[in-house]
C-alpha cells in the first residue's frame, strides 16, 4: 500500500494527539476514505514529519496519535529559483509541479509581454491559491517535507530584482552556449518565458540583469517541458540527481 503524505501546517511536535484542521480531515474521510488505524505521514512544511494513526473518525472532525518522527532530508544541496512565465491551465500546473519534483526551493510566477491568461487582482489571487495547491499536492507525492515558497506575481522588471542567486541563467533558443559551459554555483536563478517565449527585449533586460543566455539543444520545446527538462539537467550538473 502506498504511503499516504499530508500537508498539515498545524503540526506540532509538543502534542501527543491532536484534532486535524477541517480542510485535511475532509480529505482523509471523504476523498481518501481513511479510517480509524489507518496510518498517514504528515508534514508541516518546514521540514517537521511524523508517522501518525487515525486514533477517532467522525463525520465532521477525526483526531490522530503523533507515533515516530521521522528524519526526512530529500531537499537538493543545490538552492534553486525558478522565475517562470506564466502560462493558460493545464501548462502552468504541469510546470510547477514538476519543479517541485525536481527539488526548485522558491518559484515566482512571470507576467510578461507574451502572458494570455487573465491576471486582474482577484482572478490573481485565484491563481496563486491554485498554484499553492499544485505545489502542496507534489510536495505530498514526491516526499519533500520542506514546501518550496511562491511569491506574488511579479512583473518581468520585478522577478529580475528579486533573486540574488550567484548563477543566473535565462532559456534562449537563440543563445551560443550550453549547460556544460557553465562553472558549478551553489545557486541558481532561472527564467523560462511563457508559452510564445520571451521577446526579444525582455531577453535583453534579462541580460541587463545579468542573466546569461542558454540554449538547450537544437529543439524547441513547449515552456512547461523547458522547465522540467532544464530542472533536471541542472539538478544533474550542479544538485543531486544522476
Amino acid at each position: 500500500m502506498r504511503t499516504i503524505r499530508l500537508y498539515c501546517p498545524e503540526l506540532n511536535s509538543d502534542l501527543d494527539e491532536f484534532t486535524l484542521p477541517s480542510a485535511i480531515h475532509r480529505h482523509a474521510v471523504q476523498v481518501l476514505r481513511l479510517k480509524k488505524g489507518n496510518r498517514v505521514q504528515l508534514f508541516d512544511g518546514k521540514g517537521l514529519e511524523y508517522n501518525a494513526e487515525f486514533i477517532e473518525v467522525g463525520k465532521r472532525e477525526s483526531r490522530v496519535e503523533l507515533k515516530e518522527k521521522l528524519q526526512i532530508n530529500v531537499e537538493s544541496p543545490l538552492d534553486v529559483t525558478l522565475l517562470q512565465g506564466i502560462s493558460r491551465g493545464e501548462r502552468m500546473d504541469y510546470a510547477l509541479q514538476k519543479a517541485v519534483e525536481l527539488g526548485v526551493n522558491r518559484i515566482i510566477p512571470v507576467e510578461t509581454e507574451r502572458c494570455n491568461v487573465q491576471l486582474s487582482s482577484g482572478r490573481a489571487d485565484k491563481r496563486l491559491a491554485h498554484w499553492q495547491g499544485v505545489i502542496v499536492s507534489a510536495c505530498e507525492q514526491s516526499g519533500r517535507s520542506v514546501l518550496p515558497s511562491l511569491t506574488t506575481i511579479m512583473s518581468l522588471e520585478q522577478a529580475l530584482k528579486a533573486s540574488d542567486a550567484s548563477c543566473r541563467l535565462i532559456l534562449d533558443p537563440e543563445a551560443t552556449s550550453g549547460f556544460t559551459t557553465i562553472e558549478k554555483h551553489d545557486s541558481i536563478a532561472l527564467l523560462i518565458g511563457p508559452e510564445g517565449g520571451l521577446s526579444e527585449q525582455e531577453i535583453n533586460n534579462a541580460e541587463q540583469a545579468e542573466f546569461q543566455p542558454v540554449r538547450f539543444g537544437p529543439r524547441i520545446l513547449r515552456t512547461e517541458t523547458a522547465t522540467a527538462a532544464a530542472l533536471a539537467v541542472i539538478q544533474t550538473l550542479w544538485g543531486d540527481l544522476g
